[in-house]
């Protein structure tokens, strides 16, 4: 599996330590360098590729934006700060993400997952890659499954979990369905339940309260329902 290499700049060095301890949990993540000095790593990226930054904002001499913008070919950049009020100029700049400190693992974990999506569509086949659905790592119990989104058909939230029912085994995550929803590309996935967000193209079927995947039956609620029209509505007929 493709790895990406990644460094941290934060001039906390224990933050620092948050984020390589959250990242030896994420498999595809490799963390090749840490620095509390920006400028620091401009002699580490002039030698070595690197595909994604740590970055945090609010730096002595070199802040995180001011960084960025320096480099002529900046890597992607996932933005880890404590301070919201630079995010729309995060942002402008085409970082993948913002993390508001503290952040929680499935956080880091969104923010990751996004960067290796992006990573997948700028790989060699350009079109194919962008016709298919990308794929995700979750945690399940002390491991990071990998879970390719084509085969899913449902995420069901049981108590302090999600199911993801896939075409085969289905695996269990200690997530709550704000966190998956946000994990799934909305292009193909729609929440309809409190507790049920489906693959739109694995719908079969619809009537007024439910929908049906082949067989299986899901309710639609109360709540979502505009979201079921509006989805009817852009169905090509």
């Amino acid at each position: 599996m493709n790895m990406l290499q990644a460094i941290a700049i934060d001039d906390e060095p224990l933050a620092l330590e948050v984020v390589k301890n959250l990242l030896e949990e994420i498999p595809f993540i490799q963390l090749t360098g840490c620095f509390t000095k920006a400028i620091n790593a401009i002699t580490f990226l002039q030698e070595n590729a690197v595909d994604l930054i740590f970055l945090d904002i609010k730096m002595p001499g070199l802040s995180g934006i001011e960084f960025i913008k320096s480099l002529p070919n900046p890597p992607m950049v996932i933005f880890t700060t404590a301070y919201s009020e630079h995010a729309v100029q995060s942002f402008e700049l085409d970082a993948i993400d913002y993390l508001l400190k503290p952040f929680s693992f499935a956080r880091m974990l969104k923010a990751c997952n996004k960067a290796f999506e992006l990573y997948q569509l700028k790989g060699n086949n350009k079109h194919e890659a962008s016709e298919r659905l990308p794929v995700i790592f979750i945690k399940s119990g002390y491991e990071q499954i990998r879970i390719d989104l084509g085969c899913l058909r449902y995420a069901e939230s049981i108590g302090n979990y999600v199911r993801f029912h896939l075409n085969e085994q289905p695996i269990m995550s200690r997530l709550t369905m704000s966190e998956t929803e946000a994990l799934l590309p909305v292009k193909a996935f729609i929440r309809i339940h409190r507790s049920f967000i489906v693959a739109k193209a694995k719908i079969t079927k619809v009537d007024k309260q439910s929908i049906w995947l082949n067989k299986t039956e899901i309710p639609i609620g109360a709540s979502y329902t505009s979201e079921i029209e509006n989805l009817l509505k852009s169905t090509p007929k």
